[in-house]
């Protein structure tokens, strides 16, 4: 599976934070976290929805104080994913997460762009930068952040996002954001789809002007809404470990992504926040692979939807092309 070029277009940074990397950093910044281990803290990598999931997220989110720290964190993401042949990243990062914590935005996107640079030369990673919204801390907040990423990240930050907890949070509270961000240059993504409903994703392509859609499972809902997006080839950063972890579906076996394939939908796979349910995007692979048999050709589907549904230049997009048709042959 490691041979399969690989482009990742739905994880977030925060969330590759291994325990023993963030006891780590802990004891570098003084930050106690409220676990006596990090086998400890694994262990209560027991979620039953997002909500219970981002309580522990955020928690070990403390952790990151430094341009160092962040530097860290994204250069421990890329060594990894290298392994698993990415070639190309568009990972996320939470802002508020961090500001509301003193750290300012310099730091943040300082330590994360230089790995990512780094990465590009000694890794042959490409990478374009997404800033996410917290939905949950509202539009006002969101337009304050936004004002400092175009003043610091300019240059730096590719895109924004939309994520945190979904339900009650519908897209088209952000409308005002998004089309900030349209005008500033920037790309837009949002989670839509996961735990909120399909009119969730209609809202965000209509009243974000999003351009992918994060997880996106639950379109199946919606046959309007799922000739929409083949007819508009509309990419869908299906994360299926997580899908399992945070009980959008029950087991591997049920998850919808064949179906989603076999609608004709652009559905790419993911690793969402590896560190936390069990499986970086090659496990991902593996675990759709096995429990939805699917065959050699429909995982090359899956890593060109990728390809195709990234904000890639379109010359590294044809030298990704070639890398998969030259695994593909």
């Amino acid at each position: 599976m490691a041979r399969v070029p690989k482009v990742e277009l739905h994880v977030h940074l925060e969330g590759t934070l291994e325990p023993e990397h963030a006891f780590a950093l802990g004891q570098r910044n003084g930050v106690a976290l409220p676990y006596a281990s990090a086998g400890q803290m694994r262990d209560a990598y027991r979620f039953s929805d997002l909500r219970s999931f981002l309580d522990v997220y955020y928690r070990a989110c403390s952790v990151l104080a430094t341009e160092r720290d962040f530097f860290d964190l994204t250069w421990a993401y890329l060594e990894r994913a290298a392994s698993d042949g990415v070639r190309h990243v568009e990972p996320f990062f939470d802002p508020q997460t961090h500001l509301a914590r003193g750290v300012s935005m310099k730091a943040v996107v300082g330590g994360i762009s230089a790995a990512l640079e780094e990465g590009r030369g000694s890794l042959g990673i490409s990478s374009r930068l997404i800033m996410c919204f917290l939905r949950d801390e509202g539009a006002a907040s969101a337009a304050e952040v936004l004002d400092v990423a175009i003043e610091v990240g300019r240059g730096r930050i590719a895109g924004v996002g939309l994520d945190s907890a979904e339900v009650g949070f519908p897209p088209g509270l952000f409308a005002e954001v998004f089309r900030r961000a349209r005008t500033a240059g920037l790309h837009r993504v949002a989670h839509a789809g996961e735990e909120g409903p399909a009119s969730y994703i209609t809202d965000a392509l209509d009243t974000l002007g999003a351009e992918r859609i994060d997880h996106g499972v639950r379109c199946l809902d919606d046959p309007d809404l799922v000739r929409r997006l083949v007819r508009d080839r509309v990419c869908l950063t299906v994360c299926p470990k997580s899908n399992v972890s945070l009980r959008v579906v029950d087991r591997m076996e049920d998850h919808p992504l064949r179906r989603m394939l076999d609608a004709g939908l652009a559905v790419c796979v993911n690793s969402d926040d590896p560190a936390y349910f069990g499986g970086y995007v090659a496990d991902n692979y593996r675990a759709v692979c096995s429990a939805l048999d699917l065959d050699p050709d429909e995982v090359v589907t899956l890593a060109r939807n990728a390809i195709e549904g990234s904000f890639a230049e379109e010359a590294r997009k044809e030298e990704l092309r070639r890398e998969l048709a030259a695994v593909a042959s």
